[in-house]
């Protein structure tokens, strides 16, 4: 049984790391274009913007994520995601792309903000375009001051993709579970946790390297 319950929580965990991977890839440069988005001199997209972003953290991701899932079909009388495990890991990097993307760019914003401006005024002394000003200068010191926060919520990003089993998708938690509820075994769940531990301290041991590693700025 034991190496049943591993081979399924190994399958679990290869679904909770690409829903983990997947998010990043998209809604770490979404959050970025959105912070940006959020500081326009445009007056109604920046609004708009802040309202977007102020409805996705208000609410819960799980509420978000059924919406997203179900609504279509509802809406439209036609299911876009297929019924299939594709389908389900779709909708559910979308959901949480959406959403990280809203709060990576509240992050992202302030470590904009914490560049003191003295020093973009001064590269445009120098002659540098905005984006060389933006590489050269801002992002790199952002950096600096966006990982702490950043690394919280990358942590409790896998956490949250527990939450994918409310539409089925086979990540590791609805693993463990399904032992729970077919064979009434609980031990499968606390052999879950393991495997969350051992992934949040992996990521941990890496932000911890990288803010060492970013000591330069000091």
């Amino acid at each position: 049984m034991f190496f049943t319950v591993t081979q399924a929580l190994l399958d679990g965990l290869w679904t909770t790391f690409q829903i983990f991977i997947l998010t990043l890839l998209f809604a770490l440069p979404l959050g970025l274009i959105t912070s940006f988005a959020s500081m326009s001199k445009w007056r109604l997209l920046r609004s708009a913007i802040q309202v977007i972003v102020w409805v996705i953290r208000g609410t819960p991701l799980m509420l978000q994520l059924i919406i997203i899932f179900y609504g279509p079909g509802l809406w439209l009388k036609h299911n876009i995601w297929s019924g299939d495990e594709t389908g389900r890991m779709m909708a559910t990097v979308v959901a949480f792309t959406i959403n990280y993307a809203c709060y990576f760019s509240v992050i992202f914003r302030g470590g904009i903000k914490s560049v003191p401006a003295g020093q973009r005024e001064a590269g445009q002394v120098l002659g540098m375009t905005k984006s060389q000003i933006f590489f050269k200068i801002t992002l790199l010191q952002m950096v600096k001051h966006v990982v702490p926060p950043m690394s919280n919520e990358i942590i409790t990003l896998v956490k949250d993709t527990s939450l994918a089993r409310i539409i089925a998708a086979y990540e590791l938690t609805f693993a463990g579970y399904s032992f729970m509820k077919s064979a009434g075994l609980t031990w499968p769940l606390f052999y879950t946790g393991v495997y969350y531990l051992l992934f949040i301290g992996i990521l941990t041991l890496l932000f911890n390297y990288i803010e060492r590693k970013l000591d330069y700025f000091r």
